[in-house]
């Protein structure tokens, strides 16, 4: 369980999170939508301990972030190309991120089959670094990355971003596969307005740092009412 008190934060005069009480529970595949400056890569970041708060504080499974590292283990994110190690193949990235979790080279490539048709044979066995992949494959590696080791929280920032329609569906089974599979909290933030109420269970949508709309979404039941709001903000 996520849990939020009293979380602020502003840059200057703008304030980009003010959410007085915000509780995410275990299972939940939360879709946080809103504008351009609403403040969902500033919620994401705090989460991840990448940035500090002005006031209020938020607890992964009662661990405080910027108290403790234990929530790691169970956490896995990408938020954009600073999470990966662009001098690295992908297979060389992933090989690292196996042993560090003490994992054999096979079970490393086990894993990574998982993830075969989202690679779409575009990532692996052409012995490129991550930084001379296209925008796609790149958003792809940190994808998979944030999805490797089976973490019970997976938080991502713009998924769907750079992916083509085919991939962008792929990623929408393999969200809500691992879900099901696994009953992780997924966080994802998205202007695709169309994936996200696809596959989330619950929308959250944020104005200006603050919660105007927590609504369940049952069989795409926001739909409308997001759609309402974004043509009246258009």
């Amino acid at each position: 369980m996520i849990t939020i008190e009293n979380l602020k934060k502003a840059f200057g005069q703008t304030v980009a999170c003010d959410i007085p009480e915000l509780t995410i529970n275990d299972g939940d595949i939360l879709g946080l939508v809103g504008n351009n400056g609403a403040g969902k890569t500033t919620l994401f970041r705090m989460l991840l301990d990448l940035l500090q708060p002005d006031e209020g504080a938020v607890t992964l499974d009662g661990i405080n972030p910027a108290e403790s590292e234990a929530w790691k283990v169970s956490t896995g994110a990408y938020i954009d190309e600073g999470f990966l190690i662009d001098f690295l193949t992908p297979e060389e990235y992933f090989a690292f991120l196996g042993k560090i979790t003490n994992m054999t080279q096979e079970a490393v490539d086990e894993r990574l089959k998982q993830f075969e048709r989202l690679a779409a044979g575009e990532i692996f066995g052409n012995k490129k670094l991550i930084r001379n992949l296209s925008a796609g494959n790149k958003q792809k590696v940190g994808i998979i990355s944030a999805l490797f080791n089976r973490p019970k929280l997976v938080i991502l920032d713009e998924p769907f971003n750079f992916l083509d329609p085919s991939s962008q569906n792929v990623l929408k089974h393999v969200l809500t596969e691992y879900n099901r599979e696994t009953g992780a909290t997924i966080l994802i933030s998205s202007h695709n307005l169309q994936h996200t109420v696809d596959i989330s269970t619950r929308i959250t949508l944020l104005e200006k740092g603050r919660i105007i709309r927590d609504l369940p979404n049952h069989d795409g039941s926001t739909r409308e009412e997001l759609k309402q709001y974004f043509e009246t903000e258009a």
